[in-house]
């Protein structure tokens, strides 16, 4: 009897010492905000040991239909959330909360080998809406524009769209693709092609060009010079409790939005 009470006692000291269990936490959605939030998890993780961080991308549709259904804690989001997602949130009993994690800002990218430096949004829209298919059109030399796009479950898909082509539809021979290191990728290795993607994708591998004459950097973002920025966002069911809004806190942190900045995109402190 003794032998069962000791045993009994190890059990339950261990089990204070060393949880068997972790707090799990469910990050689902855009893949701009994705680079952020494996980060964030990351470090959040080795400070936190008895909390599991799962992240996800998708696309910030997925995200938000996620937090939505309630297979997720977090949707990740580049754009904010619509009215019809609201509606369809409060016939599920869902109360979602809006959290700006960083500011970003759509970087226009072409082929490193491209003389073409700088584009209005005029000559970006009619490249996207078709009404121009050569290089020559818009000062560069006679090759076919090859145009990707992100695909319509993303909210950068969406962004461009309204910051860029004024919600026209985007030419039916654009190669659509699922999240912003497909686009880099192509952009790469594609003599005439043209992309769009987050801050945080921005590398030697493309160039990207400036804007109505301003180029993407944190410093434009900011100052609302660069035309097309945006927040980026967390959304929760509610507010956050837990591991949940630790995480979040720690994103928002001094130290998280440090690390928001070293994956390429725009601090808020």
């Amino acid at each position: 009897m003794k032998l069962i009470k000791l045993l009994m006692s190890a059990i339950f000291v261990f089990g204070i010492v060393f949880p068997c269990y972790a707090e799990k936490i469910v990050m689902e959605g855009s893949t701009t905000v994705l680079p952020i939030a494996q980060r964030a998890a990351e470090v959040f993780m080795q400070k936190n040991p008895q909390t599991d961080i799962s992240v996800r991308g998708g696309g910030s549709g997925v995200g938000i239909a996620s937090i939505i259904d309630g297979t997720c804690d977090i949707g990740n989001s580049s754009r904010p959330i619509k009215d019809s997602e609201l509606d369809k949130a409060a016939t599920n009993r869902k109360d979602i909360k809006a959290h700006v994690v960083a500011m970003d800002g759509i970087a226009v990218i072409v082929n490193p080998g491209n003389n073409i430096s700088a584009l209005s949004k005029k000559q970006i829209k009619d490249i996207y809406t078709g009404k121009v298919s050569g290089w020559s059109a818009v000062g560069g030399s006679g090759e076919k524009i090859v145009v990707i796009s992100r695909d319509t479950s993303s909210g950068t898909f969406e962004a461009f769209g309204e910051l860029v082509l004024d919600k026209e539809k985007v030419r039916p021979d654009a190669l659509m693709q699922a999240s912003n290191q497909a686009i880099a990728s192509i952009v790469a290795r594609t003599p005439g092609a043209i992309g769009y993607v987050g801050l945080g994708y921005i590398s030697s591998e493309v160039k990207a060009v400036a804007v109505n004459g301003v180029m993407p950097s944190k410093e434009t973002v900011l100052s609302n010079k660069y035309p097309i920025g945006r927040p980026l966002f967390m959304y929760t069911n509610g507010e956050p409790k837990g591991a949940a809004k630790e995480l979040l806190d720690f994103i928002k942190s001094s130290e998280g939005q440090k690390l928001v900045e070293v994956e390429g995109f725009v601090g808020l402190k």
